[in-house]
């Protein structure tokens, strides 16, 4: 076994040590109980103390035992992010950054002890966790926020029986009674703070202890009911999540979908909405998927782990096809043979939600190889890296004076930024044309954006217009204009024909040109942060010039080069 430290060897001790809890802390599980469930008699209660639980929750994602044995080793693994803790658990390091922190504080990671199914993991996990209860208090707020111990609750419940497995009347005792006073917890805050998908994590915790814990059901109706009214605010009439984010709407359909199976498992008929809410996000999860399986880089999303979205959609159960228009999220999708675009056309999130001004910014891929992209997101603890990825010049669209599109706040949510788009579709005989405007520049310089897209029916033929309408009142004179198209680090790109044109090659051999008009074309260094963890060096195709007082068109064609 790996060295401990002080505090976790001692809690490997007391795995094995029948009488180390202090009497005063023995008895705590049956008040517990009656404060979190009104004061009812708890008669399923086991010989020494610990609660039998009515239903076990299922992991309906496997664990890596990889990642187990790295946990093992002492090496705390997160979102691209490992810190190397040998003595102690970094409870209380915030330095990889919150999602890092959450992650740990979550404790998802059990899977990946359990899946190894040794005695070592199970001690292991059964110390962590013992160690987490001891030093609970003395841990950031962070470590307890809604989302986090609702995570934590479901997580804990899920291993129950690993945990459990072969307890002492210390570690039954103490876990239950944290348990138990978290849920208490969580029944008072669940749907505080921000409004988003970690309030479905916060009732996932609610309602998996509502279930499992004796004596929960006059709770579950309750907070059934507050999941319902978070699925009504939250999930649009098309599919799309409020946060606009395919990574986070992912995440929601996740929890969606373990909370159905641990109701059915419960014997307790889902919510309708709920059922209705895993076919929609379902749906547009697919839409948001490229070629090669992953997300797309829209609004803080990350490509995502091919078999945990083939996972997911497979467990969704949903029949259909994806919406190519989702106007009400504001989301295009044109499949044209083999190539996919997909448009941003909607206003970025409310604020609270992790947003990007990457307002009219699209993406492109044909067959499994992407061509186009946007640069993505960042979870890691560079806050300048993380806020220059949410940046209008991170995504495939246009700037003037490289000033965002919409307000960047440091908190992660979007300020002043475009309050309208007008939109058009129009389809015949297989080809495409798109039509939207935002108002983006408007209060800072007087211009109206807009993007026009025509995508034949063949998908080889693509052409591209931007336009800046003067609406008066604002000084143009030597403001500037950047067009970008963002290039997946696969793709070679070389200026040809004297500049006028660049030869974009895919690794599959397949050549496109792309062409402009309106401003000079030229190739520079760019970064592709698709994968947590990881930025790749690229590079950017980007249209410059000046605006014009009255109008200012940039036009572009993007062309398959035909094989032979």
């Amino acid at each position: 076994m790996i060295p401990a430290g002080p505090r976790l060897a001692r809690a490997e001790s007391l795995m094995a040590e029948p009488n180390a809890m202090k009497d005063d802390q023995r008895g705590g599980l049956g008040n517990a109980l009656r404060l979190l469930f009104g004061g009812r008699n708890n008669d399923r209660r086991a010989a020494r103390g610990a609660v039998v639980l009515r239903v076990q929750p299922h992991d309906l994602v496997p664990g890596e035992a990889v990642r187990g044995h790295a946990l093992l080793a002492g090496d705390y693994g997160f979102v691209g992010e490992i810190l190397s803790a040998r003595e102690a658990a970094p409870w209380a390091d915030q330095s990889l950054g919150a999602a890092w922190f959450d992650a740990l504080h979550g404790f998802s990671w059990l899977r990946d002890l359990r899946v190894i199914g040794t005695s070592a993991a199970r001690t292991r996990a059964c110390a962590l966790v013992q160690d987490w209860i001891e030093r609970s208090e003395d841990l950031p707020g962070s470590a307890r926020a809604p989302a986090v111990t609702g995570a934590r609750l479901a997580a804990w419940l899920v291993n129950h029986d690993f945990l459990l497995g072969a307890p002492t009347d210390s570690f039954a005792q103490l876990f239950h009674a944290s348990l138990l006073s978290q849920a208490k917890q969580l029944a008072r805050t669940a749907r505080r703070g921000d409004h988003g998908a970690d309030r479905f994590a916060a009732l996932k915790g609610l309602i998996y202890c509502s279930v499992a814990l004796p004596d929960g059901d006059h709770r579950l109706q309750q907070v059934l009911k507050a999941l319902e009214t978070e699925l009504i605010e939250q999930v649009l009439p098309d599919g799309v999540h409020v946060s606009r984010s395919p990574s986070t709407q992912l995440a929601v359909l996740r929890d969606l979908i373990d909370l159905r199976a641990t109701l059915i498992a419960a014997h307790q008929a889902p919510p309708v909405a709920l059922q209705n809410s895993i076919d929609r996000l379902a749906l547009m999860v697919r839409g948001f998927r490229h070629g090669d399986g992953g997300l797309a880089l829209f609004n803080d999303s990350l490509e995502e782990e091919v078999w945990l979205v083939d996972r997911v959609l497979g467990l969704a159960d949903a029949k259909g096809r994806p919406l190519s228009d989702a106007r009400h999220g504001g989301f295009q999708r044109v499949q044209a043979g083999r190539t996919l675009v997909l448009m941003d056309a909607g206003v970025p999130p409310m604020h609270g939600l992790h947003g990007h001004a990457g307002t009219l910014s699209l993406e492109i891929s044909v067959g499994k190889e992407r061509l186009i992209t946007n640069c993505g997101a960042w979870r890691g603890p560079d806050a300048q890296w993380a806020q220059a990825l949410r940046a209008s010049a991170a995504h495939s669209t246009l700037t003037v004076d490289d000033t965002n599109s919409a307000a960047v706040l440091d908190e992660g949510g979007i300020g002043v930024g475009p309050n309208r788009i007008d939109f058009n579709r129009e389809e015949k005989e297989g080809a495409v044309w798109l039509d939207a405007s935002h108002d983006g520049y408007v209060q800072p310089f007087g211009l109206m954006h807009t993007r026009r897209l025509y995508v034949a029916a063949d998908g080889g033929d693509l052409r591209g217009e931007d336009r800046l309408t003067s609406l008066g009142g604002a000084r143009r004179a030597g403001r500037s204009f950047a067009v970008r198209f963002h290039l997946h680090p696969d793709v070679r790109a070389s200026l040809v024909q004297d500049g006028a044109s660049v030869l974009l090659r895919l690794p599959s051999g397949v050549g496109w040109h792309l062409r402009a008009g309106g401003g000079s074309l030229d190739l520079a260094e760019s970064v592709y942060a698709g994968k947590a963890g990881e930025r790749r060096r690229t590079e950017q195709v980007f249209i410059t010039g000046g605006i014009e007082p009255d109008e200012t068109i940039i036009k572009w064609a993007l062309r398959r080069i035909p094989k032979g």
